[in-house]
């Protein structure tokens, strides 16, 4: 196993992030069967030349399209947005679902306006107002400085969720407890039980195939994780379990790896595994990383770390 892959996998699969609590409004469109929750907060990264660099070097095209489409209604996410939040879920038949709210400076109001001007005109969703974006998306304000965005059916989905039609992301207990473990960090985010199954076997290469691995993982319940960049890059993951043994189970797996993989790294990635820590507390599997600016911007520019954030 590449434990510096697991660290990375873990950061890069769950979109780096700076956080913030999501938006309230939001809150109540995110459908229930939820995948993975990301917040954005704009305002922190702006502060880090390091977060900055990351955000550069990792940005997937999901977020890059999101900034897009803001950006074609007016709104510049640099300068007008504080709080850009994300949600997967599952819809059925329809596969995965992504929407996005973006929280800011911005005025409602005033980007009606602007559409007005252009003729563009909104289509009635319950009693939502629909507005076309740029590249297929659509998008809705919820109050005056909240935007949801996303194409027409995962939109549809959200709003059936806010408007009482589908149940909400706070009816999944089990998500829930999970981002009231973290939302209050400066960098969060959640994934469900499938999506921290498929993330661990990605994360653990060869040892996910042990029948250690295969007995324990359907009692993972999911994952969340920290990450600060206050005096150097912190990292803290937790894989929630449903009891102590599988979550000892799962430290030995990893623990296992980072000894593997300090014999083969290069020195940069040897550095790195120095920094990270594995143990078990309760059911909860934890995995910590810290370095320094410089040791991390030197991490960003190797093979490995191009690799690993395709």
């Amino acid at each position: 196993m590449n434990s510096l892959k697991a660290v990375l996998c873990f950061t890069v699969c769950a979109l780096p992030a700076w956080g913030a609590a999501i938006p309230s409004s939001a809150r109540t469109a995110i459908p229930s069967d939820i995948q993975q929750v990301i917040t954005v907060d704009y305002r922190s990264l702006k502060n880090s030349d390091t977060a900055m660099a990351l955000k550069q070097q990792v940005l997937p095209p999901s977020l890059k399209e999101f900034e897009g489409q803001l950006k074609s209604i007016g709104i510049n996410p640099d300068k007008d947005v504080d709080v850009l939040s994300f949600a997967s879920y599952r819809a059925g038949s329809k596969g995965v679902q992504v929407i996005g709210a973006a929280q800011g400076s911005f005025s409602g109001k005033a980007v009606l306006k602007k559409m007005r001007l252009n003729k563009v005109k909104p289509l009635k969703y319950h009693d939502n107002d629909i507005y076309p974006m740029s590249g297929g998306m659509d998008m809705t304000f919820l109050d005056d400085n909240t935007i949801l965005f996303a194409d027409g059916s995962a939109l549809k989905g959200a709003l059936d969720a806010k408007d009482g039609y589908a149940t909400t992301l706070d009816s999944n207990r089990e998500i829930a407890d999970m981002i009231g473990a973290v939302e209050s960090g400066v960098v969060w985010s959640v994934l469900d039980q499938k999506g921290t199954q498929n993330m661990l076997m990605s994360a653990l290469g060869d040892a996910g195939k042990l029948a250690d691995f295969d007995m324990v993982k359907k009692h993972v319940i999911g994952s969340r994780y920290t990450m600060t960049f206050e005096n150097g890059v912190k990292f803290d993951l937790d894989v929630v379990t449903s009891d102590s043994v599988t979550a000892a189970t799962l430290s030995s797996l990893v623990k296992a790896g980072v000894l593997y993989r300090k014999m083969t790294a290069s020195p940069i990635e040897k550095a790195a595994l120095e920094n990270v820590s594995v143990n078990s507390d309760s059911a909860n599997l934890q995995m910590h990383f810290k370095t320094d600016d410089k040791q991390f911007e030197s991490l960003l520019h190797s093979d490995l770390f191009a690799a690993v954030s395709k």
